[in-house]
């Protein structure tokens, strides 16, 4: 399965985030930003690329901030269109 990452711009809404996922039940797991993406924040969020629907959903409802949504192609992160 594929796994999606996001990352931050900020510590408190990577903080933020992971709370909300891990109230909707979903499997994630905290790791550090990869050098690859330039964001303001160490922390990033790993997540089944089937939630994608889901974590689009509660981002944008709950107004969190994200530097983007990535896909790990061929060693290297791609961002996602963010509609």
């Amino acid at each position: 399965m594929e796994t999606l990452l996001i990352a931050f711009d900020s510590t408190q809404q990577a903080l933020r985030t992971e709370m909300l996922l891990e109230y909707a039940d979903i499997e994630i797991d905290i790791r550090p930003t990869p050098k690859e993406i330039t964001a303001g924040c160490a922390l990033s969020i790993d997540f089944p690329g089937d939630e994608l629907e889901t974590v689009r959903k509660i981002i944008k409802d709950e107004q969190v901030e994200v530097r983007g949504i990535f896909r790990q192609i061929g060693g290297k992160y791609e961002p996602l269109p963010w509609e």
